[in-house]
């Protein structure tokens, strides 16, 4: 019987495909993450890893599981694997792309949503001290119709967000790698900018790119300085492609509007300073938070474990 080891626990639907499947399954049931020492331990006799994006899969983790061949990612990263090193062992690693795409997409324009409405800022006031009643100019924010979303990485979870953006009356821009074609763009109705360009003059700004080594702090000081000083970014891809001590200099001088982090550059762990200011919203990492993308997720990497012990190809592998 082929043993797969969860290092965390996942919604059940995975565990009861996996046990229906006829596998041994143990699950890491600690309410905080795995530390490398149990994962270290409990995967060693194991034929399969299941593993969220939050836990480091490292030379040594692999080394200690001879008998591994799958390790499947949940989340559609997978920077916390050594993919290359998992490769030359003769293990596949896999990730969940796709499904999370609309939770994603929707959490990103709620953020926008309640920068420009100062929605998070009015709550606190109310459970604070309550509001004085309807004035004019009162608590006043901004809509976001007629405003310029620039989009950093158009991928599936960009894309989305862009559709969202178009249908609440935004006009989009975006930048990555590889422009699309002339009729992608119209189809979409977006446009290409130059990052400097789309830097300079979007009022929203919204990171949906994974990590690469190429965008590593890609928003510093230089690109905060270059921003409008009415702007707003929203980071939901990876926390390093900001830097945060830039990032959080520019909002206490007033270069820049406001920001909204889901993800952050030494997560779990989160800059103080980011906590003192109003004009910020801090969320924690639930851009695909939902029953349904999780389900959707759970799914997967119990498929591609069920998929490989049989001898088939799994899906979304990574290190090919």
């Amino acid at each position: 019987m082929s043993k797969v080891y969860l290092s965390a626990k996942l919604p059940e639907i995975a565990t009861e495909k996996l046990i229906d499947a006829g596998f041994e399954v143990a699950v890491y049931n600690g309410n905080d993450l795995i530390s490398h020492a149990t994962l270290l331990e409990n995967v060693a006799d194991s034929d399969f890893l299941i593993t969220p994006l939050s836990t480091k899969v490292d030379r040594e983790i692999i080394d200690a599981a001879p008998n591994l061949k799958l390790i499947a990612n949940f989340g559609a990263g997978f920077n916390n694997i050594d993919t290359d090193y998992a490769k030359e062992q003769g293990i596949v690693v896999t990730n969940t792309p796709k499904v999370s795409t609309n939770a994603v997409a929707e959490v990103t324009i709620g953020l926008i949503l309640a920068l420009s409405h100062r929605i998070v800022e009015g709550d606190k006031k109310m459970r604070r001290e309550g509001f004085p009643g309807w004035a004019p100019l009162y608590f006043l924010g901004h809509e976001i119709a007629g405003k310029t979303l620039g989009i950093v990485g158009l991928g599936n979870i960009g894309s989305d967000v862009a559709r969202k953006a178009n249908a609440l009356g935004m006009h989009v821009q975006y930048y990555k790698r590889t422009p699309l074609s002339d009729p992608e763009e119209r189809s979409m109705k977006v446009t290409y900018a130059p990052l400097d360009t789309l830097i300079a003059t979007s009022d929203f700004i919204t990171i949906n790119a994974p990590q690469t080594d190429e965008n590593y702090h890609q928003f510093s000081t230089e690109a905060f300085e270059a921003m409008k000083s009415t702007a707003a970014i929203i980071n939901v891809g990876r926390g390093p492609i900001i830097d945060e001590k830039a990032l959080l200099n520019a909002l206490t001088k007033d270069k820049i509007a406001g920001a909204a982090l889901d993800v952050y550059e030494n997560e779990p762990d989160v800059n103080d300073g980011f906590k003192l200011l109003k004009n910020v919203i801090l969320t924690p990492h639930i851009g695909n938070a939902t029953v349904e993308a999780r389900d959707a997720m759970a799914k997967i990497v119990a498929d591609n474990v069920i998929l490989v012990d049989q001898g088939n190809s799994a899906k979304f592998i990574v290190n090919p």
